[in-house]
């Protein structure tokens, strides 16, 4: 991560472009050093206390975790109609599978996001216009769009306006529209980006500020909300910050108004010359991977549970404190990682198979076991919990319940 948290004096490091037909293109860093400062040590606070979580006992599972999550949030921000288990579903199939535009959608993302992370532990790895336009040649690969485009910087005929938002979300945005003035200002992002990090400019706030700008210049003709996302992560990333750079697309899918707004109230800002007018956009963002970080957090731990959850009820079924059929519904317990209402129990075929030949007091003996050993819990709405989970509402183990 960065050795500087705190941003010094950068209210200097500004860029203004003269375009040849869009007008004036101004970079600056438009926040205050005190403004943020609660922000980033909280979320340096936050990932302090993730990366020290037994990560590695549980690091591919929360990677996968993350990928499909990720892949989910940003697809479903650009209107995309998989679920997340379809998702998941689609970024198991080998390519020559797909049959479907959503499934080659999600499967461009991951590529982009590989490509993001190899690059990111590439040493002396900077942000390049060449990097960008590979992004988007992944994102869009294989997508029929009438304005599907890989790679292709955007250059509008005159015929042919470009406009960014809607009404709900602060107005309608023209951004650049000759090409040449799109690739001028993409470079002079990026030299802009270089300036923020020889500053010693923290990539929790130049991430979100090149996401910004970057998005202001939408320099392609579809796609630049998804590689906006890559670029600001594989910053975070190449800073150190792990899981959460991707993981955050759920935080703006979650917060999706505030996200679209934030864009143009911020650009408003800067027309009107106001103080710090990018401030709403990189406190959005500090928060956003504060909430992620302590999400994944809670998710290492619970996964950590599962495995010594899992440990636990195999040790008493070699030691004989349970039984097959127990560590059977203790196992399925786990399988779903989540509390089971002894209705949907009782009619699964798994269940029933388990008591074909057995009565209710065989039933109601091997649930009250599982009870007193604390490997499962009943609550009040009947509903059975496994044992890494303890219930608020649990119900005395003194009353068996058969399923």
């Amino acid at each position: 991560m960065d050795d500087k948290i705190l941003p010094g004096d950068c209210s200097d490091i500004v860029r203004r472009i003269d375009t040849d037909r869009f007008g004036p293109f101004v970079f600056q860093p438009g926040f205050t050093a005190a403004a943020v400062a609660l922000g980033l040590h909280r979320v340096e606070d936050a990932h302090a206390r993730f990366v020290a979580s037994p990560l590695a006992q549980v690091a591919n599972q929360l990677e996968q975790e993350v990928i499909v999550s990720s892949v989910f949030g940003t697809n479903t921000i650009e209107g995309g109609t998989l679920s997340e288990e379809e998702t998941a579903s689609a970024l198991a199939l080998d390519p020559q599978q797909l049959h479907a535009v959503e499934q080659q959608r999600a499967l461009n993302i991951k590529a982009a996001y590989d490509f993001s992370r190899t690059a990111a532990k590439t040493p002396g790895w900077s942000l390049t216009t060449q990097f960008i336009v590979d992004l988007h040649r992944l994102v869009t690969a294989g997508i029929p769009h009438d304005d599907n485009r890989p790679g292709l910087i955007r250059d509008n005929p005159k015929t042919r306006v470009t406009l960014v938002g809607d009404a709900a979300h602060g107005g309608r945005y023209r951004p650049p529209q000759y090409g040449r003035d799109v690739e001028r200002l993409l470079v002079a992002l990026i030299a802009w980006h270089d300036d923020l990090q020889a500053a010693a400019v923290p990539a929790l706030i130049r991430a979100p500020l090149v996401h910004l700008y970057y998005e202001q210049i939408h320099p392609f003709w579809d796609g630049n909300g998804r590689v906006g996302r890559v670029i600001e992560a594989t910053l975070l990333q190449a800073a150190g910050y792990r899981y959460a750079p991707f993981a955050l697309t759920r935080y703006y899918l979650q917060n999706i108004d505030a996200y679209f707004t934030l864009f143009n109230s911020c650009r408003k800002a800067a027309e009107k010359k106001r103080e710090a007018p990018n401030q709403g956009f990189v406190d959005f963002h500090l928060e956003g991977m504060r909430q992620t970080i302590n999400t994944l957090h809670d998710r290492v731990n619970r996964l950590v549970h599962m495995l010594l959850y899992e440990s636990d009820i195999r040790r008493a079924l070699d030691e004989k404190r349970i039984n097959a059929r127990q560590y059977t519904i203790l196992s399925m317990l786990l399988d779903r990682g989540r509390p089971l209402p002894l209705a949907e129990v009782r009619q699964a075929p798994w269940y029933k198979s388990l008591y074909l030949k057995l009565n209710d007091k065989t039933r109601q003996r091997d649930l009250h076991r599982l009870r007193e050993l604390q490997l499962a819990f009943l609550d009040t709405d009947n509903a059975l919990w496994p044992g890494f989970v303890v219930p608020t509402n649990i119900k005395p183990a003194g009353k068996p319940e058969s399923p």
